[in-house]
């Protein structure tokens, strides 16, 4: 045993004496340089673009103390049918000048014959074709009978009667749109109806009507517009 460890000190000593140069001038020789890192320019990039700090990133409230409010959005331009003014409802029709009172009273008795020709030297007389539709008609006898639930157009006849026998408001006064309307609820606030009210509604409209025109914000069934100086200007439905 002695002697084999004899001979492996004697090799080990060999071969440091052997690897004694090459690591001798592994010390001598420089150190290779760090690999740079890869350098890209700040001009091949697309740079988002940075306001200027007096400048409000697109999308931001700013407040520059005026009203920046669009007057010509619809949506600002028409109230709210809660911002509305609760009119002056007039169930005395004797308070009507005489050319309306003179016009519904013909209209009406022309209504009450259950013949619709009979509405048409009233329309004649008016002096102007009253709207009927929201688009151009031909006839507006025969347009009206096609709005009737019978052939005979007695049921739209009904429907004049009772808006017509409805409590009126006398809308827009001092302005050339001065006009008397009925039902008044073609001018009142949906939201702001009293019980009395709605069962005064309810002879003209279902409740399920009513609940479409909550939603809607507006009173949407028929209505009839006269004016100061008898013209009968509409009987329409709808907004």
């Amino acid at each position: 045993m002695p002697r084999l460890r004899a001979c492996f000190a004697a090799g080990a000593a060999l071969a440091i004496a052997a690897a004694a140069p090459a690591f001798a001038a592994s010390l001598q020789a420089p150190f290779p340089p760090p690999a740079k890192p890869a350098l890209v320019r700040i001009a091949d990039k697309v740079m988002p673009e940075i306001p200027p700090l007096d400048t409000p990133a697109e999308g931001a409230a700013t407040d520059t103390g005026t009203d920046q409010t669009n007057p010509d959005d619809p949506a600002v331009a028409t109230p709210a049918a809660s911002d509305l003014p609760i009119p002056v409802v007039e169930y005395d029709f004797s308070k009507l000048p005489p050319p309306v009172k003179r016009m519904r009273d013909q209209i009406l008795e022309a209504a009450a014959t259950g013949d619709i020709e009979k509405l048409r030297p009233v329309i004649a007389a008016n002096g102007e074709e009253p709207q009927f539709s929201f688009n151009d008609i031909d006839d507006p006898i025969a347009y009206l009978k096609s709005l009737s639930g019978d052939p005979e157009g007695r049921e739209i006849l009904a429907i004049l009667t009772e808006v017509l026998d409805a409590g009126y408001v006398h809308a827009d006064e001092g302005t050339p749109d001065e006009i008397y309307i009925w039902p008044y609820f073609a001018r009142y606030p949906v939201d702001k109806l009293t019980p009395p009210q709605l069962v005064e509604l309810f002879k003209l409209i279902y409740a399920g009507d009513f609940e479409d025109m909550k939603a809607d914000g507006t009173y949407l069934f028929y209505r009839v517009g006269i004016t100061p100086k008898g013209v009968w200007k509409y009987f329409v439905a709808g907004d």
